[in-house]
């Protein structure tokens, strides 16, 4: 019986301001191979209340698509209560971050993450602002001994 392996890591990236996405896929692959774990799970999480985690087959025109898809439903320049108490012109990074949510979980088969052939993981910043983002990785699973 295989003893069940759990590792705490990071991912450190820096975001640029307006709805940036970056692909973090390599990275957590990294992560996956240094951990010797060949089935089980991946948790990432991202720190902060501006960005989120998804997947999408990352290409310019999808890219695109998103950037205008998430704006259609949090506008920039609308009204927003968080603005009236802040008066940091964020209120709409909040709305589309909670909307896309802050985590992802994913499987780990044969000590890769299990994508589709066109599907990566992007960690998104919605602020109006550069930030750097501090992604959480939690792996748990089992070696192949």
């Amino acid at each position: 019986m295989n003893t069940p392996i759990i590792i705490f890591n990071r991912i450190d990236v820096r975001m640029q301001s307006g709805i940036d996405i970056i692909d973090i896929s390599s990275e957590l692959q990294k992560l996956i191979k240094k951990s010797n774990i060949v089935n089980g799970t991946l948790n990432a999480t991202v720190i902060g209340s501006t960005c989120s985690i998804t997947t999408i087959e990352f290409e310019p025109g999808v890219v695109e698509d998103l950037k205008q898809a998430i704006n259609r439903l949090a506008p920039p320049g609308m009204e927003y209560e968080h603005e009236k108490a802040w008066h940091d012109g964020n209120g709409h990074s909040h709305v589309q971050a909670a909307l896309l949510g802050p985590s992802i979980v994913l499987p780990i088969k044969d000590s890769k993450l299990s994508l589709g052939t066109w599907q990566q993981v992007v960690a998104i910043n919605h602020d109006n602002r550069t930030r750097n983002r501090i992604i959480e990785v939690s792996l748990i699973g089992t070696s192949g001994t």
